[in-house]
């Protein structure tokens, strides 16, 4: 039996967790050319805070490393003009 605490503490994990999996739609959502990623809502129901706070990490450290890679390209195109 859930008392009334424990709803409410459910509740606020259920919302992070919601918005780490929108945050994560979003971040595979802006590479160019893919299709749309939608992410089913019951894998909250499977995957913890820390997983997926995981997820968000290593998307960030990606497209970090993607942007990197392409100033350096940038970079060599100017120099050789």
């Amino acid at each position: 039996m859930l008392t009334n605490i424990n709803y409410k503490e459910r509740i606020q994990v259920m919302t992070r967790k919601e918005k780490l999996i929108d945050d994560i739609q979003k971040l595979l959502n802006t590479y160019e050319g893919g299709s749309q990623t939608h992410i089913d809502p019951t894998l909250l129901e499977f995957m913890d805070e820390n997983t997926l706070l995981n997820i968000v990490d290593s998307l960030l450290v990606q497209k970090e490393a993607s942007k990197e890679s392409d100033i350096e390209w940038l970079e060599q195109f100017k120099s050789t003009l």
